[in-house]
């Protein structure tokens, strides 16, 4: 079972990503396909379910898209001209296939499948609450939350079900449901998890990036906007949009790390920010070195950025090897320092001799950012300088981000020079919040009404953290282990 990097460990990982296909003749297959385009997204789980118009027909899985979902006895079972799928990362619970989506309920309005990119923040309390008069759950997961809403709510029809559950629970969500009636997409009111449309002859299909249209040859036509259900019916598609509009606030790491660099993100090209975002680096913090070097392969559009705007030539210093996984060691705490040079080995030739500086996308534990430093200075560079395109990362995220506790967090515990200490680095400068913004075309972040959600950053939470205010309080009774989407 190929699954994540065991040594990549020390990176913000973003928790999942959907894809939904309506009225195609090969629904799972290109499902399938697109999930595959986005398995950077989730690289723990995967499952895909698919609807024949009388069943509806699951297959999840452990384990890598590849492996699981390319054989044709497996995509021979999701039969249907309709389908939805999701990849997966585990986070603080167990990982386990019940905890796998999309997820699946027998409703009085018939059969109901859901995939869920983001996280309830408030899904431990309706939990306890639905828990309480009677409801019983399967998994730990927070999206079952969702689905209990929806089979209690009082409402008639499902989609008034949905608003209705929808309107109980706070955070992130971009949703898919699979229903007998159709296929509904949806946003949060912040937009803060990403959801586009796109159209491939009369097949309508919906993803978390734009690169999984690409992949199977569909036009990119929009975005699902915040606060927003898409509701497709055979050929009908219908706009609802139920909730009361607020500024929107998509998450701002989207765009220095969790999207591919060949995605659109709200219309703007990832590659494109990332490389002015180097560009940002260089004019806030430059440094007088031989070769700008990335860390692969997080930093590289940045890193071209930097060197474009610095005019220093940019250089391969560190080669990835993209052939480490869980099939291969299993190390135990002996060797496990090794593993950084299992995914990356210096470029010694080049280096040796040099003044270099490392452009990566974050430092969250720092431990990576420490091997490689060390890396540099045994493959011989006479100065190791280290430039992050983000600003310090000090916060938590509640929104589908699987990000260490804040005290796991290196610059929560430390300011610049004693995180420069402890890599061991030269030198070591982050960029600020308004160069991220300026990379994004804002003049500058505002601060009364912030254009991204950029909590881990800046610690301000564009919703309340009801789960995370009672725990620490000690008055939430957790119910089982918290699983994020």
């Amino acid at each position: 079972m190929l699954t994540t990097d065991p040594f990549d460990d020390d990176k913000l990982r973003e928790e999942c990503g959907i894809f939904g296909v309506y009225n195609t003749e090969d629904a799972s297959a290109m499902v399938a396909l697109g999930l595959h385009a986005l398995q950077h997204r989730g690289q723990e789980a995967a499952g895909i379910t698919s609807f024949d118009d009388h069943d509806f027909h699951t297959h999840r899985a452990m384990g890598h898209v590849a492996g699981n979902f390319d054989r044709e006895e497996i995509i021979g079972g999701l039969v249907g001209r309709c389908a939805i799928g999701h990849v997966r990362y585990s986070t603080t619970g167990e990982t386990s296939l019940r905890n796998v989506q999309p997820l699946y309920a027998d409703l009085a309005t018939g059969g109901f499948a859901i995939a869920h990119n983001g996280n309830i923040s408030n899904a431990m309390t309706v939990r306890r609450d639905l828990v309480r008069r009677g409801s019983i759950f399967q998994s730990t997961s927070d999206t079952e939350v969702i689905i209990h809403l929806v089979a209690t709510s009082g409402y008639r029809t499902l989609l008034d079900r949905l608003i209705d559950a929808l309107k109980r629970v706070e955070g992130a969500y971009s949703l898919l449901c699979l229903t007998t009636e159709g296929m509904i997409a949806c946003r949060d009111p912040l937009g803060i998890r990403p959801l586009v449309m796109g159209k491939l002859g009369e097949t309508i299909i919906f993803a978390s990036e734009t690169v999984a249209l690409d992949i199977v040859g569909a036009e990119y036509i929009r975005s699902v906007e915040p606060g927003e259900l898409v509701v497709v019916r055979g050929t009908e598609i219908q706009s609802h949009k139920p909730f009361i509009p607020i500024s929107q606030r998509p998450c701002i790491f989207e765009h220095v790390y969790f999207s591919r660099p060949d995605s659109i993100v709200e219309g703007i090209s990832v590659y494109s920010v990332r490389k002015a975002i180097g560009a940002e680096l260089a004019r806030e913090n430059g440094v007088d070195v031989d070769y700008v070097i990335p860390v692969p392969d997080s930093g590289t559009p940045a890193a071209i950025g930097y060197a474009e705007a610095a005019k220093i030539p940019f250089e391969l210093g560190i080669i990835r090897s993209h052939y480490v996984g869980r099939t291969f060691i299993q190390p135990g705490d002996g060797v496990r320092h090794l593993g950084v040079k299992l995914k990356h080995n210096a470029n010694r030739n080049l280096v040796a001799g040099k003044r270099i500086v490392l452009i990566d996308d974050s430092i969250v534990r720092g431990t990576t950012s420490l091997k490689i430093v060390q890396m540099m200075r045994e493959a011989g560079a006479a100065e190791v300088h280290m430039r992050i395109a983000s600003p310090p990362t000090m916060n938590s995220c509640f929104y589908g981000v699987d990000t260490p506790e804040r005290s796991k967090l290196l610059a929560s515990r430390m300011d610049v020079e004693e995180m420069r200490q402890f890599i061991q680095a030269d030198s070591l400068a982050f960029l600020s919040i308004d160069g991220l913004y300026r990379a994004l075309g804002e003049d500058s972040r505002h601060a009364g009404k912030p254009q991204y959600c950029d909590a881990c950053f800046t610690g301000d939470y564009p919703t309340t953290l009801t789960d995370h205010e009672e725990h620490e309080a000690g008055d939430l009774i957790m119910l089982g282990e918290r699983k994020l989407a």
